[in-house]
């Protein structure tokens, strides 16, 4: 029910974060510590898991990667180390979620929770505790990295000045970029879905009084929140506006550990919930999540609304815009002319791979101002299927940038270039004040920063 804020410009640690998950299992590497930074050794089998990594995910090296890996374990570690003297800390909730986030890519990838565990050859719990201190490493970093950069002014001055010296050839690349109107129908359910749904829920509920089963083991089995199943239920710590309004007010309100909620209805389906813990004015739930069935017929009849709405909007009864605001059930666009906003760049402009694969697929084929015929897709934030028609609003096709039309993407790339330009200075300042140490046959290298070594 949360999403983290996705900071493009930090690289360094985002590889660093992943880089040991799919080599949880290989403990056949014979142990040494290969470099010293400060009072932290970096081990072989550190850099062997991480060369692994690299070849499952098809990584390519810029050079060695008896080299490379290291020393990008090495700056990592000065991150951390500024981070400890500068009292840096991320918060529990944020290491859970970042956690849950990585499970969630993997399960994607491998096809299932049992697959994963078969894989690593460890349980689930076992996964998520050795993952934990990598996702804190990893925030860390981040965090450390936001204020070294601190705020950075780009002026367009300097913006132009940039893409007047560029080379012809190295002028960005800006791709097709659409602006999409939506308008959405949520199916109606048949009274007797939603009151299976329920049932089940409350048997859940007499089971686990009964002490027939564990919540936990309900919620593996059954949940249909599969971020939260994989670990028994369980969400990480959750402020009152993090969460549902109608799940919080019931999450908030239990007292007792071992008592089970009534049946609460949110925009994600039905649950149960159990309180694990309040800390202030934050607290941490276990659930389970039921979705009622929509029945052919309802997403038939859902579809079939829509085409009359768009019928009657290409014929001038009113407008698109207006639809939305009165028909739609899009909470996050109906006060916005139906506009989809693009959260990882807060316009409404979106790459046409940033768009939800069922909307790209139709808006890909369609000219500036159509309406699309009626069709389903399940949004990744509620897992509900729903109806849905869109509007082709604008569409700027591939092109080389110009700064007339292009300013903010080029602002963006200055912008990374001084962020970059900053990082870089500091790592190599700190190298002039850190003891390292690096193992003979380790240290021949053409390192990208060579302070490594000291004369």
């Amino acid at each position: 029910m949360k999403t983290l804020v996705n900071f493009r410009w930090i690289a360094l640690s985002v590889w660093a974060l992943l880089s040991c998950i799919p080599s949880l299992g290989q403990d056949n590497v014979i142990d040494e510590v290969v470099w010293v930074v400060g009072d932290e050794a970096i081990l072989k089998s550190e850099v062997e898991e991480m060369r692994l990594d690299a070849l499952y995910n098809g990584r390519e090296f810029d050079g060695d990667p008896y080299c490379v890996i290291p020393e990008e374990i090495a700056v990592q570690k000065l991150f951390l180390h500024q981070a400890e003297l500068d009292s840096i800390q991320v918060s529990e909730s944020e290491v859970v979620s970042q956690v849950d986030y990585m499970i969630n890519q993997y399960i994607s990838r491998i096809g299932s929770m049992e697959k994963m565990e078969e894989y690593w050859n460890k349980s689930a719990t076992q996964i998520r505790e050795t993952l934990r201190e990598n996702a804190r490493e990893g925030l860390t970093v981040q965090r450390m990295q936001q204020k070294l950069v601190g705020e950075i002014k780009i002026t367009p001055a300097e913006v132009r000045r940039y893409f007047q010296n560029l080379p012809q050839d190295s002028i960005p690349y800006i791709p097709t970029q659409v602006e999409v109107q939506i308008i959405t129908q949520q199916p109606k359910i048949p009274v007797e879905e939603i009151e299976d749904v329920k049932r089940r829920l409350r048997e859940f509920t007499d089971r686990i009084n009964k002490g027939e089963t564990s919540f936990s083991t309900l919620a593996r089995m059954y949940s249909e929140d599969r971020a939260s199943a994989i670990n028994g239920g369980e969400m990480p710590f959750y402020g009152r506006g993090q969460l549902d309004p109608a799940f919080a007010n019931v999450a908030f309100n239990l007292q007792d550990p071992t008592k089970v909620s009534k049946v609460v209805e949110s925009e994600y389906g039905f649950h149960i919930i159990q309180l694990i813990e309040k800390r202030g004015d934050r607290i941490r739930v276990r659930h389970i999540l039921l979705r009622p069935h929509i029945p052919e017929s309802a997403l038939e009849d859902g579809m079939a609304r829509l085409d009359s709405i768009a019928d009657d909007i290409r014929n001038g009864k009113f407008s698109f815009e207006e639809a939305a605001a009165v028909l739609s059930h899009d909470k996050d666009t109906r006060n916005n002319h139906g506009l989809l906003p693009n959260p990882n760049t807060n316009t409404s402009k979106f790459e046409m791979q940033e768009l939800p694969p069922e909307i790209a697929k139709v808006v890909d084929k369609m000219q500036v101002g159509e309406i699309s015929e009626a069709f389903t897709m399940i949004p990744q934030e509620t897992g509900k299927e729903e109806c849905v028609i869109v509007k082709l609003k604008s569409r700027i096709n591939g092109h080389k940038a110009t700064i007339t039309d292009d300013y903010q993407n080029l602002k963006d790339v200055v912008l990374e270039k001084r962020r970059a330009e900053v990082l870089d200075k500091w790592i190599r300042e700190k190298q002039k004040h850190t003891y390292v140490r690096i193992k003979e046959g380790w240290n021949q290298c053409e390192f990208k920063y060579p302070g490594w070594i000291k004369d």
